[in-house]
């Protein structure tokens, strides 16, 4: 059974990508998968800068991400869109946790061999589709294999109904399709 981590690349309370990542970490417990939910907020970092790497070290909060990371098999990114981009506080957080922090630790280990999984919303009608792309590139050049499969849900302030879960079929579809994809793949690099 894979281990899967689910987050967001938002802290905002109600962020709507919150919501997406918790019923995709849903999904995945459903079809079988060993699932951990976070929250990008409880692991509070400085921007990346080398002189602040080369003064104080590795933050604490990266070095605990980074474990997270390495423990598990794969990731699943609800990205929220920051002018046809990923945001600050994702790219910021993948940027600490790829820089080493242990002797001999091996290149890039909370990266390299992992699957991963995306997703986006936005409340625009491309979905935070656009953000998704510059995202998939930088995992893909640090080793991670992303599923080819996707969701992006736009309309996103209304997609969501009470208890969570997509309103739009297709939209939950796509969704579906994703997990099912992550978790199918996941479960088959870690036999």
């Amino acid at each position: 059974m894979a281990k899967l981590l689910f987050f967001a690349g938002s802290a905002r309370k109600e962020s709507m990508n919150k919501k997406l990542a918790m019923l995709a970490a849903d999904m995945a417990r459903d079809a079988g998968a060993e699932v951990t939910h976070i929250d990008l907020k409880d692991f509070e970092m400085p921007l990346y800068d080398g002189d602040v790497e080369a003064q104080d070290g590795i933050p604490e909060n990266a070095k605990k991400l980074k474990r997270l990371f390495v423990k598990h098999d794969g990731f699943f990114i609800a990205s929220p869109e920051y002018n046809s981009s990923m945001p600050p506080l994702l790219k910021n957080t993948l940027d600490w946790i790829s820089r080493p922090h242990e002797e001999k630790e091996a290149s890039l280990i909370a990266f390299h061999g992992k699957i991963g999984a995306l997703g986006a919303v936005s409340p625009g009608r491309l979905g935070g589709l656009r953000g998704l792309l510059p995202l998939r590139m930088m995992l893909g050049n640090i080793g991670v294999t992303v599923v080819p499969s996707q969701v992006a849900v736009g309309s996103g302030f209304q997609a969501f109904d009470e208890n969570g879960h997509l309103k739009d079929e297709h939209q939950a579809g796509m969704l579906k399709a994703t997990i099912d994809d992550f978790v199918k793949i996941a479960n088959r690099m870690t036999d």
